[in-house]
């Protein structure tokens, strides 16, 4: 018996050594796994089917310190993050920010200033996430910031309250590949945007699973930047 479990660790590990088979633990925002990761799961596991991936999600802080404490192989998340001499930090995808409004409410012309959507109810996210505290910046630099209707922490709810007619708010362009029924979207004036990045362990071993997700990453945020009509600087 001790001898068949010998075998059996070993035909495992030796599965692992040969790169059939692998785990990457990647950690990312809920709006980047609902819109982001599908197509980049399914092409990381067409060039390696035995690799198993599992998904954490949470805010860019917390992905940035379970990635630098070793709980997570790598982080997708928004840029910038605190400072951490455990990590690197790469550009990966500028993803523009937009106004989503009821038609009932929606200001005419195609971009929408600060200072009147601030003038709308507003939905927002829960304040402390990155991509509400660049919102509140952008607000912030054109007058006093507004108090919103509704801050929730759900981009699905969100677009079905605006859906709803229950008042306007600035979503990134990722996660509006489908149209909001009954709402409108704009330009924001002056332009804004989040950039994901990709957080690693400095020291972070890159085997043949971590790789192909990086690759995978690589080459789905590529598609995205152009579909978005968004330059792409590359990668810092």
């Amino acid at each position: 018996r001790i001898q068949g479990a010998l075998d059996d660790a070993m035909a495992a590990a030796q599965a692992y050594r040969s790169g059939a088979v692998g785990r990457v633990r990647l950690g990312t925002g809920a709006t980047a796994c609902i819109y982001l990761l599908p197509p980049v799961l399914a092409a990381a596991k067409q060039r390696m089917p035995g690799l198993e991936i599992t998904i954490a999600t949470g805010n860019s802080s917390e992905i940035a310190n379970r990635v630098a404490l070793g709980e997570l192989d790598v982080g997708v998340v928004t840029l910038p993050v605190q400072p951490n001499r455990a990590l690197t930090t790469s550009r990966l995808l500028t993803d523009p920010l937009v106004a989503v409004s009821p038609q009932a409410i929606a200001p005419a012309g195609d971009a929408i200033p600060a200072r009147r959507l601030a003038a709308l109810p507003l939905i927002l996210y829960d304040p402390g996430g990155s991509t509400r505290s660049i919102i509140d910046a952008w607000f912030g630099r054109a007058g006093p910031l507004p108090e919103p209707a509704m801050q929730l922490d759900n981009i699905e709810t969100i677009k079905v309250l605006v859906a709803g007619g229950l008042g306007a708010s600035v979503l990134p362009q990722l996660a509006l590949g489908s149209p909001v029924a009954g709402a409108t979207v704009k330009r924001l004036r002056p332009a804004l945007a989040r950039h994901l990045g990709i957080v690693l362990r400095r020291e972070k071993l890159l085997d043949r699973g971590l790789r192909i997700v990086l690759d995978a990453l690589r080459g789905v945020a590529g598609t995205e930047d152009a579909a978005s009509g968004t330059a792409f600087t590359g990668y810092t």
